[in-house]
């Protein structure tokens, strides 16, 4: 027996998770960017959202028709990919069907392989009719041009192709055929190649195989540049993300020390920081750029699905406001793979290329568009919190820039100087009551 084609199959295995280990080190490179946060709190609760949320799918099912469907592609694509253990030894060892040795159980196995594997293949096709007959509003926004749409589709066409080829490999095994034990969707197709000879059917099936698997390869290493990357972040990314109440907004700490030294009636205001307290370097206060999001809301723009239940459930956006919270996530990810390619080209260190997240990217009109209501967090089906994004880039604009809204600049004045939004001093409040 020629070892040549295992030796081929070696080969294509250590390429293909070779490239994949390459892309996962550079992804996690990329996220490390963003500043430092501590996520160690609630540990039992994170636990029970990755649970829920990404495993259990809970936040899906809010929107029954595409919940269930996506459950079907979800379970299905996982349990029927337990195949490709059977064909990375078939492969590296020159077996066929190594674990058809089990017996009947086999025949169950690959039995509900193929049932999953029809399920999969009706429900990818809905999808696609969903995108690109029916065209469903919120896959048809600006933001959705170009890659983004393309991507949806090439994802499905994949899986279309991944499920008929293990159908057709299935169909074309005389051997698997004849044991009439596992060949529940199979024996409907096998009649299609009846009247093949055997040397034919042996190459359809052949070939199948080592479409199947290398289809597989591909599609592992095309996710690091497709929305369909959060088949892995979903787990860390509802693991990782927000447990406090979604309307509780963190405070800067710097800012926080600042207003208990003033309300403080003991400090003296004219005594120096403490020597640690004068070390740290306040760089920049809220985020103009990537590097200035924490690593968490980073780990969120990858994780991003480009499902649009977000801007679908945004008030800003459907009285046609610019806001899109799924265009933040999109460029937020943009600009980080921007930014990590400039890293990549000039030997691990960034070289200022001129342009931001903010303005480049993101325009002062979309931020303040945002009613800080919390239903693009609420309607995210993997946790991803685009309203973070938002307030800090807000508070670069109003902290660094004083760049606020005149609206927003004349009430801040007001409380400053009357104590209140209102352009009253506090001795005239209560006029009103002599008119």
């Amino acid at each position: 027996m020629s070892i040549i084609p295992n030796i081929l199959f070696a080969i294509l295995l250590i390429v293909g998770i070779g490239y994949f280990a390459k892309n996962v080190k550079k992804l996690v490179r990329n996220i490390k960017l963003g500043q430092d946060v501590d996520v160690s709190d609630h540990t039992s609760q994170r636990w029970k959202n990755m649970a829920m949320i990404a495993l259990g799918q809970s936040k899906m099912v809010k929107r029954p028709i595409a919940g269930f469907l996506h459950i079907v592609v979800y379970v299905g694509f996982v349990i029927i990919n337990i195949e490709v253990l059977e064909i990375i030894i078939d492969g590296l060892f020159g077996t066929h069907r190594i674990f058809s040795s089990i017996g009947s159980l086999y025949g169950v196995l690959i039995g509900a392989f193929e049932i999953l594997a029809f399920l999969v293949l009706v429900s990818v096709i809905i999808f696609w009719i969903r995108r690109n007959v029916i065209k469903l509003q919120r896959f048809w926004k600006s933001e959705m041009k170009g890659w983004p749409k393309h991507d949806g589709n090439i994802i499905l066409y994949i899986e279309m192709v991944l499920m008929v080829l293990f159908l057709v490999m299935n169909a074309t095994d005389a051997h698997f055929q004849a044991m009439n034990n596992g060949n529940v969707i199979s024996q409907f197709i096998a009649p299609l190649f009846s009247t093949l000879s055997e040397t034919t059917l042996h190459i359809i099936e052949r070939s199948a195989w080592w479409f199947h698997i290398i289809g597989i390869l591909a599609f592992l290493n095309y996710l690091y540049y497709s929305k369909h990357l959060h088949i892995l972040l979903a787990f860390p990314n509802t693991y990782y993300g927000k447990v406090k109440p979604k309307g509780q907004l963190d405070n800067l700490e710097a800012v926080t020390k600042e207003v208990m030294l003033m309300m403080d009636p003991n400090a003296d205001p004219f005594a120096a920081p403490a020597e640690s307290e004068a070390e740290e370097d306040i760089s920049k206060f809220g985020a103009s750029d990537v590097q200035y999001l924490n690593w968490v809301q980073l780990l969120n723009a990858y994780t991003c699905t480009e499902c649009g239940r977000c801007t679908s459930e945004c008030p800003a956006n459907q009285t046609g406001k610019k806001l899109s919270p799924r265009k933040i996530m999109m460029d937020t990810r943009d600009r980080l793979e921007e930014v990590g390619k400039n890293i990549d080209a000039n030997n691990g260190v960034f070289n200022d290329d001129g342009k931001q997240l903010l303005g480049d990217y993101i325009t002062n009109e979309e931020l303040w568009a945002c009613t800080s209501c919390n239903a693009c967090v609420e309607a995210c089906p993997i946790s991803i919190d685009p309203l973070s994004i938002i307030i800090d880039m807000r508070r670069y604009l109003v902290m660094e820039q004083s760049a606020a809204p005149a609206e927003l600049n004349n009430m801040m004045t007001n409380i400053e100087n009357n104590g209140a939004p209102w352009p009253y001093n506090q001795m005239d409040r209560l006029n009103w009551k002599d008119e």
